[in-house]
């Protein structure tokens, strides 16, 4: 697991959550369907390379809404990563995924379910970052642009 979001108790405890999604994992990562019904649940999937996506809902919810949550969640992660939806690169980018979930769901809440909104505000949230809370790259990369654009004038 690189990320997981529950938004009610019906898993409490880490240990029961990872049984779930271990359990999730062992019925779909074998099959091509995108949909499945597990324990009283609606799981949609998707996968890509060596990532597993999964959007989880209760039985009555409704799966193409579900769908168009993973398909938001999925092409926004793709725009983000430039194409690239692998380990390693979602790994480097996790503050991206955290971003994009947040604004896609709040508290089991669908909000947006375009992923051309939620990348463009994924990117205005990334550009108002402080500076204590920005990692090294980000600062000499915005040292960059700063010297290069002074450079220009």
């Amino acid at each position: 697991r690189l990320f997981a979001k529950y938004y009610d108790e019906t898993y409490p405890t880490v240990k029961e959550q990872k049984a779930f999604e271990k359990n999730i994992f062992n019925k779909t990562h074998r099959t091509d369907s995108e949909i499945a019904l597990l324990e009283g649940l609606t799981v949609v999937y998707k996968s890509s390379i060596d990532l597993y996506f999964y959007v989880i809902g209760s039985s009555h919810e409704n799966e193409l809404m579900l769908m168009a949550v993973l398909n938001c969640l999925f092409d926004s992660l793709s725009q983000m990563l430039r194409k690239n939806v692998e380990k390693r690169t979602l790994l480097e980018n996790m503050e991206g995924l955290f971003l994009a979930v947040d604004e896609i769901i709040d508290g089991g809440v669908i909000l947006e379910s375009d992923p051309q909104q939620v990348v463009h505000r994924v990117a205005l949230r990334g550009d108002d970052v402080p500076l204590t809370e920005q990692t090294v790259s980000q600062v000499l990369q915005s040292a960059k642009e700063q010297i290069k654009w002074s450079l220009l004038r």
